[in-house]
This record gives C-alpha cells, structure tokens and sequence, in this order.
C-alpha cells in the first residue's frame, strides 16, 4: 500500500475539540501501547470528533466505519467483485486500515450484528492479524494500525449490547456532554451563535437531560445543540430553531414536546 493510499484517510485540518479531562493524554498512552480502545458514552456527546481531533494530533489516517445492522463481516473485511477481466478482490475499510496503519474507527459498534463482530477479535489481542478466509491470505496489521470503537451504554437491550468476549479485549474512556461552561463555548465556536443564545441553548440541553428515564430515552445532545445554533445563527427565530431541532427529533409524546417546549419558552 502506497504512502498516497493513506494520505486520502489522513486530516488536513485541526478539528476543534474541546478537551473535557486528561482523555487526550490517556488515548496517547493507550496508542503508544497500541490498545484497542471503546469509547462509551451517549450520542452526540463527541466521541467521533475525539476520534479525529486524535487522529490529527498523532498524524495518522483514519478509517470511519458507521456501523449498522445490515452490515456483514464482507463489509468490513472485503469481497470478491466481478469486473471485465473476472473476479477482483477488494478489500473493506478493516482490512484497507489494517494494511496501512490507519486507526480503524466503528462507529456505534453495538448496532452490528455480533456474527460480524467477531472478526475483529485476532485483530485486537497480541496476534494483530486478519484472516481473509475467502482469498486464502492472512494480513498482519500494519504497526501503527489501532482499532477504536464507540458504543452507547444508555439504550442497549439484551439484543445489542456487546458481549464480554469483545468488551473484554479494549481498554475504555467514558464521555459525558460537557460541562455547562465548555459545552457554551463548543455550541458558540461551531456555530457562531452569540455566547448568551449558546448558554441558553445548554439550559435548556440540562433541563431535557434530566428528564432521561422519565419519558425521554436520550437528552439532548451536543450535535443537537450545534443544530439549534447553526439555524438561529441563519436567523431563525430561536423557538421555532429550538423545536425543529431540540424537540421533534427527540420525541414524538405529546406530553413530552409540551414539556420541552415550555422549557424553550422559558429562555427564549
């Protein structure tokens, strides 16, 4: 694999990330190590922009893979394709990552099926090898190759959550939305909103929020709260931004978006 095959997966640009506690240095030493590392923590609360802001600090490529439940182990791994001159073997983004020491990321891991899970496991203990069973070949990782998973603790069932056999294999750092004061200056950096609608905006976020398990099954998220601002900064009136973007996606009970809504009328 040619240098050129990894500059495509690498980042040009710093992404703004805010550092909430010492995850920056923790994920550095995990790398250095090599860990294969999960990153739990509800949706939106920016565990995919650690992801890249990580990957441009240390000047490798990165490989995301949203994962899904219709997705198979030959999506990962890679297929054989018919073309002109016959079959062809492409790989999948696990095996492009494992070939030139890319971070491969999964996002939200637990929406995979477990039977496509699985082949993940040799690559995250100390034989960091993938066996492409179809083309007969056994890839060993590339040294800087680092596998990196995000998975939602809140709304797992019995049908997805991960078993221990994978859990058991990385090491792990929780994220949490950010406090108030970070999560303003977040909100108001990626949308240019003003620092007083960017506060407001995370009220309303800590009211919501404690409301999960009351009705709401996930709080607003930060993603969300950059939504908001991104419309009110266009000059959408605020409420009206607040409900498109705070409220519908969040519930459809009608008690609840009541709820929500009077919390937006409180501030806005």
């Amino acid at each position: 694999m040619s240098d050129s095959n990894a500059d495509q997966y690498r980042i040009k640009e710093e992404p703004y990330y805010r550092p909430v506690a010492d995850e920056v240095e923790l994920y550095e030493a995990a790398y250095a190590a090599r860990l294969p590392m999960m990153l739990k923590g509800p949706t939106g609360c920016g565990k995919s922009r650690f992801v890249e802001y990580i990957a441009w600090k240390l000047g490798k490529p990165l490989i995301t893979v949203a994962c899904n439940e219709d997705m198979t182990a030959s999506d990962l791994v890679g297929r054989f394709l018919l073309d002109a001159n016959g079959t062809r073997w492409q790989d999948g983004p696990l095996t492009t990552a494992a070939r030139i020491g890319a971070i491969c990321y999964l996002d939200e891991v637990v929406e995979a099926r477990q039977d496509t899970t699985v082949v993940i496991h040799p690559l995250t203990d100390h034989r960091r090898q993938l066996p492409l069973e179809k083309k007969g070949e056994l890839v060993n990782a590339h040294p800087d190759f680092q596998l990196v998973i995000s998975y939602n603790p809140g709304y797992q069932n019995l049908m997805k959550d991960l078993k221990q056999s994978t859990k058991q294999r990385f090491a792990a750092l929780d994220f949490d939305y950010p406090e108030s004061e970070i999560e303003t200056d977040i909100v108001a950096h990626e949308t240019g909103a003003d620092a007083d609608t960017a506060a407001k905006l995370v009220q309303i976020a800590h009211r919501a929020r404690n409301l999960k398990g009351h009705g709401l099954d996930e709080g607003i998220s930060t993603r969300l709260l950059v939504y908001a601002g991104n419309l009110i900064a266009k000059g959408i009136e605020p409420k009206a931004a607040c409900r498109m973007t705070l409220v519908r996606p969040l519930t459809d009970d009608p008690d609840m978006r009541d709820t929500l809504d009077a919390a937006i009328a409180t501030y806005f």
